[in-house]
C-alpha cells in the first residue's frame, strides 16, 4: 500500500515510523525549514529528520493550494494520505487524489477540542480523560467521521509534556491498528461525529501564559501543567518577573487580596488567588534554568523575611 505522510513536529514521528512499518510510505509532506535557535539558522522539522534518516523523499511546498503541488501529489498515486499535526489547510481538491482519501490522527476525543492544542486545552480545562481519533478528513476544520478511538486518563500531575508524549504513541498505535485493517480489505467504518460537545482547542498564545492572581488557584495551577514545557506560565513575584515550571493549588488564601506572599519555604512559594493559593514549586528566573523553590529562596532571602 502506497502511502504519502504528511506531519511536522514531534509529535507527528511516532505515526510516521508506524505508517513505515508495513507499507510503503513512498514521499513525506512536511513544512518548509523555519528558523530556530539563538542563530535563528534554518532547521529541518522533526518529521522532516524521521524522513531523511529512513531514506524517504521529503516535500516542503509553502501551499498545497497550487496546480504545481497537487499534481506532484498525483504523480505519487497514493493509496492513503496519513496527515498528523501537518500545519498547512489540505484543498478539497487534495482529500480526493489518494485512493482511499486523507486520514489524520489527532490528540482528543472529537468533536471536543478540535483544533490546533487540543492536548493543552484539555488539561487547562480540567478533562479526566483524552485520547485520539484517527479521522477521515473532509473540508472543515477536524469535522469528518471518526474510523477508530483509543481514550487515555489525563493523570492530575500530568504537565502538556507528558501528556503529549504518551498521546503520540498512543495515536502511532491507532494508526496502525487502522492501517492493519485497511491492509486486510477492512475499511474501519466511519461514525459521523455527534453535533453536541464541540469545543475548539484554540492556538496557544504566549500571552496567555501570564497568570492572573484573581484567578481560582485551580485554574491557575492546570494552566501551569498545560503551558509546561511550552509557552511556560509566568508571573510577577514580588517585583519580578519569573516563569513558572510546577505549582500546585492549595484551599486557603487566608483572607489576603490576590497576589499576596502568603508563605515562603523550602516546600514553596504560597501567593494568594482570588480563590485558595497557588504554592510556586519550580520556578526560572530571567536569563536562568528552572531550579526548585528552596534554590530560588536562596537569593530572594526577602521573601522569606516577608512572609
Amino acid at each position: 500500500m502506497k502511502i504519502v505522510f504528511a506531519g511536522t513536529p514531534a509529535f507527528a514521528v511516532s505515526s510516521l515510523r508506524a505508517a513505515a512499518r508495513h507499507h510503503e510510505v513512498v514521499a513525506v509532506y512536511t513544512q518548509p525549514d523555519r528558523p530556530a535557535g539563538r542563530g535563528r539558522g534554518l532547521a529541518p522539522s522533526p518529521v522532516k529528520l524521521e524522513a531523511i534518516a529512513r531514506g524517504i523523499p521529503v516535500f516542503q511546498p509553502e501551499s498545497l493550494k497550487t496546480p504545481e503541488a497537487q499534481q506532484q501529489l498525483r504523480d505519487l498515486a497514493p493509496d492513503l494520505m496519513v496527515v498528523v499535526a501537518y500545519g498547512l489547510i489540505l484543498p478539497k481538491a487534495v482529500l480526493t487524489i489518494p485512493t482511499h482519501g486523507c486520514w489524520n490522527v489527532h490528540a482528543s476525543l472529537l468533536p471536543r477540542w478540535r483544533g490546533a492544542a487540543p492536548i493543552q486545552r484539555a488539561i487547562q480545562a480540567g478533562d479526566a480523560e483524552t485520547g485520539v481519533c484517527l479521522m477521515q478528513m473532509e473540508a472543515g476544520l477536524d469535522t469528518g467521521p471518526v474510523l477508530l478511538k483509543q481514550h487515555i486518563a489525563i493523570g492530575a500531575n500530568d504537565t502538556g509534556g507528558q501528556l503529549h508524549d504518551r498521546l503520540a504513541e498512543l495515536g502511532a498505535q491507532v494508526l496502525s491498528d487502522g492501517l492493519g485493517l485497511l491492509r486486510a480489505g477492512i475499511k474501519p467504518i466511519a461514525q459521523p461525529q455527534p453535533e453536541a460537545g464541540v469545543t475548539y482547542a484554540h492556538k496557544l498564545d504566549k500571552a496567555e501564559a501570564r497568570l492572573d492572581w484573581a484567578q481560582d488557584a485551580d485554574a491557575l495551577a492546570r494552566t501551569v501543567r498545560a503551558f509546561n514545557p511550552w509557552p511556560v506560565a509566568e508571573a510577577m513575584l514580588v517585583g519580578e518577573r519569573v516563569r513558572i515550571h510546577g505549582a500546585i493549588a492549595l484551599d486557603d488564601n487566608q483572607g489576603k487580596a490576590p497576589g499576596t506572599l502568603l508563605a515562603a519555604s523550602r516546600e514553596g512559594i504560597d501567593i494568594a488567588c482570588g480563590h485558595g493559593a497557588l504554592r510556586l514549586r519550580v520556578l526560572q528566573r530571567e536569563g536562568g534554568k528552572a531550579i526548585t523553590a528552596a534554590d530560588y529562596l536562596n537569593a530572594r532571602r526577602d521573601l522569606v523575611a516577608g512572609a
